[in-house]
């Protein structure tokens, strides 16, 4: 009743926090064995809680007051043994519940990865970074406190201080009576340090996602902050949050330094009670000097669990506020379902649209009942203005999102019958954005896909134009590139980018403005690498730049989500619309400017 009264304050609260218990505890049944060896440990520990204040007594009474050496000498060994078996269990316990709980965050963090990794790109685009960093990492941990330092252990010290409390009552229940006056109190202001502190840790974690969420964005934003020379603003802001998040700590160490000096005054109050009131016992014959001594070492042993509990249950809101955040994300649908069976080696790569509709967001579509075939080896250009809705046709192809009517269909096979990744084998896409990770140019390439060797990277690397500047590196392939690719230069990133996409031989190739960072002299190199890239392949080209598709067999022209003009360029050229007036246009500007 006491843990459950401290848990919460109210019913439907209370009812919340005991369900994410239970949850939290379903946690540690890969590890049942090793939760149920730490709970038989608290249980012997609280039993053993009362006997050395007992054998103190004993001591005092029995050999002490009557000058008896060997029974002395005899209950001093029994207090040694029973220090050191004593220190041994607590030892063990404590290492248990620290690697239950680790073990625990282990899974459960991959657990939390794992989704986030397989989630549709429609979350990241509604999710900042940082408050996913933070569910995987600061929430997660806070659930290993609520194992290592929180539900096992509170469950130790109540059953420490119940078995404390029926040996006081069976040694002298009035004595027991006046030492537990000042528990009320105590109870009272556990409840206040509860609450207080369980209302600045829930604005801690909202500041810290905040913070989280701004220095991700921030950082990886900072050219544009320099270039624009927004530095003194954006430190501002950060100023802000900082503030906000150090006001919050305040506010729960403010409550930490009153509870627990407080807590230190109640228990010399109950201590002085118990003297005040045994001194009567004594003279009386009541009570004996040994029972008075081993009652000021057993209001030690049950206060210092209820001086702790209050701690620990903080420790436990955290994590079940931590825990609320961590399954909210868990228990989310964020998945493009992968029910297909449908899984070749090999497709031939013909390309079906039939009237596909897409949103990003309720009934705001994008895609307007697209419908288009493109045979199997020939290439796709789509020409458009920005927001057409030409990437998102790149992206409903590789089934990053779902599409809301209509089907796409590979080889005559709806995408939704293949397993997805399977589907998702056959392409290869280089974006306007060249992602590299941390490591070298090599990995970068392949992305650790030990079926792929380092002949074939060179191979294609030749056949793109890319392997002379990488060779030029210091360490060639082995080249260490920093995060995003900082130290190569856009042009680089996208060469990469195009081996990347050949080594893994594709049978539909996407290319979405995949030229757009390349200069004029690496542009002719890249031309020519596309043609062989793209020969024997499907291939979709994204490009604002018409002159650079020119050649592909179909161009689609998009406006605002519907199909306007499906042909080759000479086809489009006589309709005398719009593709040929966008033609026109970007040609006498090059003109122009040559």
């Amino acid at each position: 009743m006491l843990f459950l009264s401290l848990m919460s304050s109210e019913e439907p609260k209370k009812k919340l926090d005991i369900s994410l218990i239970r949850r939290v505890l379903a946690l540690a049944i890969p590890y049942k064995f090793e939760f149920y060896g730490a709970i038989g440990l608290s249980l012997i520990l609280a039993l053993m809680a009362p006997l050395r204040p007992y054998l103190v007594a004993k001591a005092i009474d029995d050999y002490i007051s009557v000058f008896d050496m060997n029974g002395l000498r005899t209950i001093a060994l029994i207090m040694i043994v029973l220090l050191v078996v004593d220190t041994a269990m607590r030892y063990y316990f404590g290492y248990l519940t620290a690697w239950l709980g680790t073990s625990i965050i282990r899974d459960l963090r991959k657990r939390v990865y794992s989704h986030v990794i397989f989630s549709k790109l429609q979350y990241f685009d509604t999710t900042p970074i940082g408050t996913s960093t933070t569910r995987t990492i600061t929430d997660v941990e806070a659930i290993n406190d609520t194992f290592s330092e929180g539900l096992i252990t509170i469950f130790s010290d109540i059953l420490t201080i119940i078995s404390v409390a029926i040996y006081m009552f069976s040694v002298n229940w009035r004595l027991s009576l006046i030492t537990l006056l000042p528990l009320p109190f105590l109870l009272i202001m556990t409840r206040w340090f509860q609450r207080g502190v369980k209302a600045s840790f829930q604005d801690e974690r909202t500041q810290i996602g905040r913070l989280n969420a701004f220095l991700q964005e921030h950082i990886t934003g900072m050219r544009i902050i320099q270039i624009f020379n927004v530095e003194e603003k954006e430190q501002k802001k950060f100023t802000g949050i900082n503030d906000q998040l150090r006001d919050a700590n305040i506010r729960g160490i403010w409550y930490y330094s009153l509870f627990f000096p407080a807590v230190e005054i109640l228990l010399a109050v109950a201590i002085g009670l118990m003297v005040w009131y045994a001194s009567g016992q004594i003279v009386r014959g009541y009570a004996s000097v040994g029972v008075i001594s081993s009652f000021i070492m057993l209001i030690n042993l049950l206060f210092r669990p209820l001086r702790f509990i209050a701690d620990k249950v903080n420790t436990i809101q955290r994590g079940i506020i931590a825990a609320e955040r961590v399954f909210k994300l868990l228990d989310k649908d964020n998945f493009i379902a992968d029910s297909g069976t449908f899984a070749p080696t090999h497709t031939q790569g013909k390309i079906k649209f039939d009237k596909v509709w897409f949103a990003y967001e309720g009934e705001n579509y994008v895609l307007k009942g697209l419908d288009f075939e493109l045979p199997a080896g020939q290439t796709l250009a789509l020409v458009g203005a920005t927001g057409s809705g030409k990437t998102s046709t790149m992206s409903l192809l590789g089934r990053f999102y779902e599409i809301n009517k209509g089907d796409i269909r590979i080889d005559d096979v709806s995408i939704r019958d293949y397993k997805l990744a399977a589907l998702r084998s056959q392409m290869s896409i280089v974006l306007q954005d060249v992602f590299l990770f941390a490591g070298s140019v090599y990995d970068n390439i392949t992305l650790r896909n030990e079926s792929i060797t380092r002949e074939k990277v060179m191979e294609a690397s030749k056949a793109i134009g890319a392997h002379e500047f990488i060779m030029r590196l210091p360490g060639g392939y082995d080249y260490k590139v920093m995060e995003r690719g900082a130290t190569l230069s856009m042009g680089q990133r996208q060469l990469i980018s195009f081996v990347r996409a050949l080594v893994y031989d594709p049978a539909i190739l996407i290319l979405d403005e995949a030229t757009s960072s390349i200069d004029t002299e690496s542009e002719y190199v890249v031309q020519q690498a596309i043609e062989k890239l793209v020969k024997g392949r499907t291939s979709i080209v994204i490009a604002h730049r018409l002159s650079t598709i020119r050649h592909a067999h179909k161009i689609m022209l998009l406006d605002r989500g519907e199909m306007k003009e499906f042909g080759n360029h000479d086809e489009l050229m006589a309709l005398n619309g719009y593709y040929k007036r966008l033609y026109d246009m970007q040609f006498n500007q090059e003109k122009a400017v040559a």
